[in-house]
């Protein structure tokens, strides 16, 4: 399952978080490690679904979970 993560705006609310959080539930998403430093998520959807999160008004940047690499 293709892993997201999803960044909120620094102006949303704990209730918008939990909304987008839900949002990505009722998407077929499964909430992965949830953020304290940021206002944020992860999310992995099941192959070929279609997720909409980037449309939330909230929503600052969903992008694609990778390893990270420093030289």
């Amino acid at each position: 399952m293709p892993s997201y993560i999803v960044t909120l705006k620094d102006s949303a609310t704990p209730e918008q978080v939990e909304a987008a959080k839900q949002q990505a539930r009722d998407q077929g998403g499964k909430i992965g490690h949830e953020y304290t430093l940021i206002k944020g998520f992860s999310v992995s959807y099941p192959e070929g679904s279609v997720q909409t999160l980037s449309e939330n008004e909230h929503v600052k940047e969903v992008e694609q979970d990778g390893e990270v690499k420093t030289q």
